[in-house]
């Protein structure tokens, strides 16, 4: 460390060193206070957007409870385009996908869900995919239902492996693959999963053979 004797030669030496790193000392500072404020206003306008979403995103649910499909329609259709960063554009597509049905639209409902099913929210993409293979199941798409189904990645969707699970078996007996549906349904059963509806499922394929012929007692 230099040691200076006199306030001249500190002086000198400041000025040497302004000289040499100056520039790049207040380049540094007001890229420092930048990117501060730069951050700041980014959080804001995200606080922001996300309140005004979530405000347009409660005149929906309103609008879909008093069954004003027009009305509900035009706001979930806001919501996606000028929300379109927030969760609040998915959870209104999911409503308006919904709408689209409803409306006979299958081809808009589908576009849709698929756009959900493509997000970076996996239990949104995992609903809308869940519910575009509903779509296909009652439009009697039963093939692409389980193509769909087996492009799902398991490390993204373990939480709904049950419903997966349950609408193989449903597109199997559409197919009518009963074996398939039976294992697709036990497994279901084995693994937790809750459904009103499963343990009838299995028990009206194991009942007697579903579409056997009685046998005939001799002399009869």
């Amino acid at each position: 460390m230099e040691i200076y004797e006199t306030e001249e030669e500190q002086l000198e030496a400041f000025k040497r060193w302004w000289k040499e790193n100056g520039q790049s000392t207040i380049i540094g500072l007001v890229l420092g206070i930048a990117i501060i404020l730069g951050w700041n206003y980014w959080q804001d306008h995200k606080r922001v957007q996300a309140e005004q979403a979530s405000a347009l995103y409660g005149q929906l649910i309103q609008a879909v409870t008093a069954d004003k499909k027009d009305s509900a329609e035009k706001l979930a259709e806001r919501i996606q385009e000028q929300y379109p960063k927030t969760e609040y554009a998915a959870y209104s597509g999911l409503l308006l996908a919904n709408i689209k049905v409803q409306q006979g639209d299958i081809a808009k409902a589908q576009a849709i869900l698929t756009g959900i099913a493509a997000g970076s929210n996996n239990e949104l993409s995992n609903i809308a995919k869940i519910r575009q293979v509903r779509l296909m199941l009652a439009g009697g798409q039963y093939e692409q239902g389980l193509q769909l189904i087996n492009g799902v990645d398991p490390a993204t969707s373990s939480s709904f492996s049950g419903n997966y699970d349950e609408l193989v078996g449903d597109l199997y007996v559409a197919l009518d693959r009963l074996d398939q549906a039976r294992s697709s349904y036990q497994k279901a059963l084995e693994n937790g999963y809750k459904s009103p509806l499963l343990q009838f499922k299995i028990d009206d394929l194991t009942a007697p053979e579903k579409g056997a012929v009685p046998a005939v007692e001799p002399g009869k």
